[in-house]
């Protein structure tokens, strides 16, 4: 990329629709936009934040003119747009083929096609957005669920970026009153300060442990529960599966062994994402294709979130559904157990399965039908108890949903024991600026001050096309 271009993309999707924008920004994007543009204005002429109706026109070497179609032009001038820069848009027909001439019309008159997220990234370089705002963008058009959508909002409007400010000024603060005192120790002491500053940063730490402690949330959030559905053959895994995602995605048979190999598909339960794991019926097979499939099961008990356990209402428990318990019980998860087929008369002792699985006291036990849709809204309200307390207060709270966050959170946390423990060991107080420093470039990893080029890169790139 090189941000001195003027650039250009569809901004909408590329699909067939009544309404499809074309973006031009840079420093000749006015320029070049005159060029093509025919209305009562030239865009040149036009006031920011205006628009114009016209067509866009493609003139020949001979002056012959081709009309390509009607549109809506809108002015953005720098620095009060997106990207800072001079933004044209067109509103134009929503016809791909169409789209693409625009596109090959503007390179033609000497744009650049942009790469994606390079709108994004220059708002960033341009000042108007940091690094976590840049990123909640691509999060909020990711969004599957309203929680996962305010939580972006709420990081677009800033909120991260705030409080991941507030923490570093006081990092900074204090570090410059280290290098103040030990250059200039006759007006700035030292005296008892150590003791100040260890009792400071027990509140600093304590605020980066309250963000660390959303990121469970806010990974659950943003990424969906990943839910194994577990159970025998013919226990109606597949047929649950269908009863959460509303369509007969999962073949249902009453052959056991129907289903060999895991499905994954996202379900929306209430406001709740869940990433569900439709898996072979678990039970000891000679089949070499079925015992894969088994594996592959067994496998997902580890590494779920949430297990749905299946048991078959209709018929009396038996060895396999108790070798299940007993591999669920050695990964101790979150386990919701659903007795289907409540639709047929109920022959399994209930009692007893109570008691294989109250190892756990959060283990829940549900009846659905999975044939008639029964249980689904107790099921969503069950999950959401389980793992939000009932409810997410996504209007105040700001949750951690980034791996990178994250990590640079962990990684000042780290910074400001250190500082703890020299001070505990009373070393000298230009031991504590080295760390505090760490400290406070980690954090400014979060919101893009100290962030390295190839790191910006890398974020960008997992941008849309047009954004």
């Amino acid at each position: 990329m090189d941000s001195r271009d003027t650039i250009c993309a569809v901004a909408t999707g590329l699909g067939r629709t009544g309404i499809g924008i074309v973006r031009v920004s840079g420093k000749d994007a006015i320029k070049i936009c005159d060029q093509v543009f025919e209305g009562k204005k030239k865009i040149s002429e036009m006031p920011t934040y205006t628009a114009a109706f016209g067509n866009i026109v493609d003139v020949s070497a001979d002056g012959k003119k081709e009309i390509i179609d009607e549109t809506v032009a809108l002015v953005m001038k720098g620095p009060h747009s997106y990207t800072t820069e001079d933004t044209v848009e067109f509103d134009c027909h929503g016809g791909p083929f169409l789209l693409g001439k625009v596109v090959d019309l503007l390179i033609r008159s000497g744009v650049r096609a942009a790469e994606p997220g390079e709108f994004t990234k220059r708002a960033y370089l341009g000042g108007r957005i940091d690094m976590t705002e840049a990123e909640a963008v691509m999060d909020i058009i990711n969004a599957e669920n309203d929680m996962a959508l305010k939580s972006s909002l709420s990081q677009l409007r800033g909120g991260l970026k705030e409080k991941i400010e507030e923490i570093r000024e006081k990092i900074i603060y204090n570090t410059a009153y280290i290098e103040s005192a030990l250059d200039d120790p006759e007006n700035y002491s030292l005296d008892g300060f150590p003791e100040r500053l260890d009792k400071e940063l027990d509140g600093t730490l304590s605020e980066i442990e309250n963000l660390l402690s959303t990121s469970e949330d806010g990974r659950l959030i943003k990424e969906g529960i990943s839910t194994a559905i577990i159970g025998r053959p013919n226990a109606g895994k597949s047929s649950v599966l269908n009863m959460l995602l509303g369509e007969e995605r999962a073949i249902v048979t009453n052959i056991e062994g129907t289903t060999r190999d895991t499905l994954e598909e996202y379900a929306n339960l209430n406001g709740v994402t869940l990433r569900l794991i439709d898996t072979a019926g678990i039970r000891n097979t000679d089949d070499i294709v079925e015992k894969i499939g088994v594996d592959k099961a067994k496998e997902n008990i580890e590494s779920a979130d949430l297990i749905l356990f299946i048991v078959d209402g209709a018929v009396p428990l038996n060895d396999n559904d108790r070798e299940i318990i007993k591999k669920i019980k050695e990964n101790d998860k979150n386990v919701i157990t659903l007795i289907n087929k409540t639709d047929l008369d109920s022959v399994m002792d209930k009692e007893e399965l109570r008691s294989l699985i109250s190892f756990k006291e959060d283990n829940k036990i549900l009846e659905i039908s999975a044939k008639e849709g029964t249980g689904k809204d107790e099921l969503s309200h069950l999950i959401r108890d389980m793992f939000f307390s009932g409810d997410i207060d996504y209007n105040s709270e700001i949750y951690i949903t980034s791996k990178r966050h994250r990590q640079a959170l962990y990684d000042a946390k780290n910074s400001l024991l250190k500082v703890k423990e020299s001070i505990a060991l009373s070393m000298s107080e230009d031991f504590f600026t080295t760390d505090l420093m760490a400290a406070y470039e980690s954090l400014g990893l979060i919101i893009g001050v100290t962030l390295e080029d190839d790191l910006a890169d890398k974020i960008f790139e997992s941008f849309c096309m047009g954004k």
